[in-house]
């Protein structure tokens, strides 16, 4: 009888479990690929006395849902409206009203960190990626190697059942990977998405992005003069889920869309931005009074937060010329439209999921940012943000003469560093201060049909972005797996947020989590943290800074929302006891050695490269899109260039080799039969360098030289056009690129896939004679960056 009875409350405990938990009650392989089974028919002497016996095919868990991961760029605290910004958000509010707001959620302060850590649900650092892919460095925790040992959370459902996809920014790849050479393991397609269509660098400009499809460029649609890159992700993303319910209604999807939205450049359609008109003439300071009161309304912060200081480091907004007012609020009217447009889109998205009645089924996690609001385009902001990334000043004239092109395909623009504070309201600071909650902290909302009942409701435990696999895997009922394909598997650092959707007062299942980025650092344990700002600002070069010497704050948020008292001096035993922790934790998830060069890192050469050893590279006819971390490196010293020719009787014209485009990069190539070699440094200043002669009908050897003055790095140099040896032109080229020419633009043969380098020809301008090869020539060798910093001081 006692034995019976334990039994009926066993399996009423079971049905109870499996009702609340859905498909979390069932476990699946701890080993990816799920091993093969044994063949159970029976093999005779013919098929006629034999029984066969398919392998059963692998199926998601019973119940499991579809899941959408959205990612927004850049996106501040204080930015949406769902969370008391200025710009509308209806359809995240839509989602918040539908599931849950979370207003205490972190991300790493930048971009390439805070998608590995989203991944693969381990830290930034744990999976070698402590900083952007473009600044990587031969430190364990800084290689921007993905390891094999921390398979994605998309690889697991794939593997699982699930058919999965990516859309948008991925900016994991290592920069020198990103050819078509590949390799292509490290791609989105060798992560576990079946599908990809966006872009691999950390940024891409809006109306001409460079597109990748699996793992190839594409051009983008053609037929389109109003092109925008996020309505194609999400008209692609639609067309990808259609697709897939069509075929498989029963299996599961996991899409992830990133939007290039709002990193710079803010581009936006005109539309968009005149809905701001006028709005933010208050100012910067107004502005975050403003947004903090919203905040309080809505119950999106406590009722005892605070509004934390404007820095020193930033000017008042009454401090301002009445010019610097009037084009610095149409910078952020442009940011706001840009935004605003975007959850347009995100809504579209949302409505064609619900349009094929599987949004109830669907766990949509939508992270407003993948750091906070950007101050990099400095105190004035940018017309291009090359100029930030080369240590170039803005010029007053240059940016007030950009007020109407703000936005449009003429910029690459960012707005100035107030607004990313203001909009990071009521925190201090902004991206790349991990620190600080403005470089960390954003907005998340989860909506997930009957999964969760407490429909718009606020969850205020303390997590992490690493703690967004976990939750996927504990919804969709997928255990995490011990060895993936062959590779034994890192623990997962990451802790579920599922506890949280039944009870808003659960105490928070994180108790500890450290933060550090170009070395600024802090650490939470139990509702306290403490916090390390090195010195150097987010549009600053590298400075001459100890880490030792840097000032450390305390601060208790579960009575301090926002970090607005520092209680180090009141309680020096905690700050001890946390720096201590911080140490500690840096030690084993890789954070050392800390690091806080910026520029100097972009440097191709400190990274692994196909080019290395190489000072000569022979190119043919339809090779495009290579990334610069694949390209010859030019920069900072001398080379030649030789095209190989054959010009019909008709004549030719057209691109023989280029790299970079619009904002900064250069070109050779015939204009009306002439050679003609371009440079365009910013594009602030551009140097043209043209052959008073024609190319004769023919084969012709067609030559230019750059002899670099050497001495610092970005100087200038002497240009020379050569026709079959005899020279035809020659020119100065004041001043050169130091440290990048793009995050998106290629280096191409034959034709200009990107943005034109100069506004006489139109892309693709594809070489209309015979090119038979061209090769280039590196000469005199490239000073050290690290040895010689001189632009960086400017």
């Amino acid at each position: 009888m006692s034995r019976l009875l334990w039994r009926s409350l066993a399996l009423s405990f079971l049905i109870i479990l499996f009702t609340f938990t859905g498909p979390a009650i069932a476990a699946t392989s701890k080993i990816l690929p799920i091993p093969e089974e044994s063949f159970k028919g029976k093999i005779g002497i013919t098929y006629k006395d034999s029984k066969p016996d398919f392998p059963s095919s692998i199926t998601a868990p019973a119940q499991a849902p579809n899941v959408l991961l959205i990612l927004l760029d850049d996106v501040g605290f204080g930015q949406a409206s769902t969370f008391g910004g200025p710009v509308e958000t209806p359809n995240l509010t839509r989602l918040a009203q539908r599931g849950l707001r979370y207003n205490q959620f972190h991300t790493t302060a930048l971009c390439s960190p805070t998608r590995a850590a989203l991944l693969t649900g381990r830290n930034h650092h744990s999976v070698s990626t402590g900083v952007v892919t473009e600044l990587a460095t031969g430190y364990p925790g800084y290689t921007a190697i993905l390891p094999q040992s921390a398979a994605t959370v998309a690889e697991v459902l794939r593997q699982n059942g699930y058919n999965t996809a990516a859309f948008g920014k991925w900016h994991n790849t290592p920069d020198y990977e990103t050819s078509a050479a590949g390799p292509f393991d490290r791609w989105p397609t060798g992560l576990g998405f079946e599908y990809f269509y966006g872009f691999l660098g950390g940024d891409t400009n809006q109306w001409s992005p460079a597109l990748v499809e699996n793992t190839k460029r594409v051009d983008k649609p053609s037929d389109n003069p109003d092109y925008h890159l996020t309505p194609d992700l999400v008209d692609h993303a639609i067309a990808w889920i259609r697709s897939q319910q069509s075929i498989a209604p029963d299996k599961p999807f996991f899409t992830y869309l990133a939007t290039g939205a709002t990193h710079a450049p803010h581009h936006a359609p005109k539309a968009w931005i005149d809905k701001y008109q006028g709005k933010f003439n208050q100012g910067w300071d107004k502005l975050r009074e403003e947004t903090f009161a919203r905040q309080k309304q809505l119950g999106v912060i406590p009722e005892n937060a605070q509004l934390t200081p404007r820095p020193k480091e930033l000017p008042a907004w009454d401090s301002l010329s009445a010019e610097q007012q009037k084009l610095y609020s149409h910078m952020v009217e442009v940011f706001a439209g840009f935004l605003a447009h975007t959850d347009y889109e995100v809504g579209r998205l949302i409505d064609g999921i619900d349009q094929l009645g599987e949004l109830d089924n669907t766990l949509v996690i939508y992270i407003v940012g993948d750091n906070g609001a950007s101050a990099e385009g400095g105190l004035t902001g940018s017309v291009n943000e090359l100029k930030v990334f080369n240590g170039v000043p803005e010029n007053p004239e240059q940016l007030l003469a950009s007020i109407d092109e703000l936005g449009s395909p003429k910029t690459f623009n960012h707005f100035p560093a107030g607004w990313a504070w203001a909009v990071n309201t009521p925190f201090q600071w902004t991206k790349q201060i991990a620190s600080h909650f403005g470089g960390t902290r954003n907005p998340l909302v989860i909506s997930w049909g009957d999964g969760i009942k407490d429909r718009g409701g606020l969850r205020s435990q303390f997590h992490h972005v690493i703690d967004i696999a976990p939750t996927i895997l504990e919804a969709t009922g997928i255990t995490a797996p011990t060895k993936v394909n062959g590779v034994k598997q890192q623990p997962i650092e990451g802790t579920s947020l599922a506890y949280t959707f039944d009870d808003a007062d659960a105490p928070s299942h994180r108790k500890t989590q450290y933060f550090e980025m170009l070395g600024n650092r802090a650490i939470y344990d139990r509702g306290w943290i403490a916090a390390a700002r090195h010195p150097r600002l987010p549009w600053q070069a590298t400075i001459k800074a100890d880490f030792d010497r840097d000032a450390w704050e305390l601060y208790n948020i579960e009575k301090d929302f926002s970090e607005a008292n520092n209680l180090a001096d009141q309680n020096p035993e905690k700050l001890q006891k946390l720096q201590k922790l911080f140490l500690s934790e840096a030690k084993k998830y890789q954070v050392l050695p800390l690091d806080d060069r910026a520029f100097e890192r972009f440097d191709i050469q400190l990274r692994p490269s196909l080019l290395t050893g190489r000072t000569s590279f022979t190119y043919y006819p339809g090779t495009f899109g290579i990334p610069e971390g694949s390209a010859p490196n030019i920069k900072n010293r001398s080379f030649s260039i030789t095209a190989n020719v054959d010009i019909p009787e008709s004549g030719a014209e057209g691109i023989l080799l280029t790299q970079g485009g619009r904002f900064s990069g250069w070109s050779f190539f015939l204009e009306d039969g002439k050679p003609t070699y371009a440079y365009n440094f910013v594009n602030a200043e551009r140097y043209i360098i043209q052959s008073t002669e024609t190319v004769p009908t023919g084969k012709s050897t067609l030559r230019f030289d750059f002899d670099y003055d050497g001495g610092t790095l970005g100087t200038g140099g002497t240009g020379k056009l050569f026709i079959n040896d005899k020279q035809v032109a020659e020119g100065r080229i004041a001043k050169t690129i130091a440290f990048r020419w793009a995050l998106d633009e290629t280096f191409d043969v034959g034709r200009d896939t990107g943005t034109p380098v100069v506004e006489t020809y139109k892309v693709p301008f594809a070489f209309t004679g015979n090119l038979q090869q061209v090769t280039l020539d590196l000469k005199s060798a490239q000073p050290q960056i690290e040895q010689n910093v001189g632009i960086s001081k400017k």
